[in-house]
């Protein structure tokens, strides 16, 4: 018989200036871990730990680099779990969490507390893999705007050349993993294809967006490309905010050139996430959709 698939959790170790962790209290099995829970159906891992980690502490909180997964046993089947640092958006008071029936207590606890209080001893290398990465990051998100309708046979102006309707749907699909991310910043081509890809992100969170010419297929060169990627480096490194740069495969290579990183070749609608810290990059991750 085939081996059942994983069970899917993710979850975030959330870090506060002073020196404290974020762990919760589980009643039913009388453990102190990290916030963290399981995927709901079609729901993407990054969006996943940051909704259990408010759901389980009342804290919104940012995403930073990712850290190794755990994986181990639970029953008879394997369980894996994602974890991110994160950081906290706002208000990081945790006293008025109503506990229920799953979590009956959040805490802030220091760090050399936290090893002892900690019940597994996966969940303390996980904190000395987070602690490696501190101090705080900054994310800069590169996306390849979603599937659009084919090249051939479009006989208007290709900069006018609209998404196909799997592209609307990645663009949909996309609001809860840039959410994840805490992006306030978009800087898009001015080409339609890229603008509806970003869209729908836009609308939900408010982000301020920007359109450059200079990231569209026809107006690209490195000197233009490298002032967008550039200021939006600034940017976000000035306003602690997360920021992200939308345009086109043959854009891409300017782009990661000046970040001073290899070329993914990213696929329709598929994003790495740049995690800066003064300016220089500290850690990537790769998310396709699916």
């Amino acid at each position: 018989m085939a081996q059942a698939p994983d069970v899917l959790a993710a979850g975030a170790v959330v870090f506060r200036t002073g020196g404290q962790v974020l762990l919760v209290h589980r009643r039913q099995h009388d453990d102190w871990s990290f916030p963290k829970g399981k995927l709901d159906r079609g729901e993407h891992r990054t969006a996943a730990a940051v909704r259990e980690v408010e759901e389980e502490t009342g804290l919104r909180v940012r995403l930073g680099p990712p850290l190794p997964p755990q994986r181990y046993a639970v029953g008879e089947r394997m369980k894996t779990v994602d974890y991110w640092v994160g950081r906290v958006i706002g208000d990081d008071d945790v006293r008025r969490y109503q506990v229920n029936d799953e979590i009956d207590a959040v805490a802030w606890v220091d760090l050399d507390e936290a090893h002892e209080r900690l019940t597994y001893p996966y969940d303390r290398g996980t904190l000395d893999e987070a602690l490696g990465l501190l101090p705080r990051t900054l994310p800069l998100l590169v996306l390849r705007h979603g599937e659009a309708l084919p090249r051939d046979g479009w006989r208007e102006d290709d900069r006018i050349r609209p998404l196909a309707d799997a592209g609307l749907q990645q663009a949909r699909d996309l609001v809860p993993v840039l959410a994840a991310y805490d992006v306030r910043q978009v800087v898009s081509s001015s080409s339609i294809r890229c603008v509806e890809t970003v869209t729908p992100y836009v609308g939900a969170s408010g982000a301020r967006l920007r359109l450059r010419d200079a990231l569209s297929e026809e107006d690209a060169t490195d000197s233009g490309v490298g002032r967008v990627v550039d200021r939006l480096v600034r940017k976000t490194t000035d306003d602690r905010v997360g920021g992200l740069l939308c345009t086109h495969r043959p854009v891409l290579p300017r782009v990661f050139d000046h970040l001073g990183l290899a070329d993914p070749h990213l696929e329709p609608g598929e994003l790495l996430v740049v995690h800066l810290r003064a300016g220089s990059v500290r850690a990537t991750e790769r998310h396709p959709l699916t």
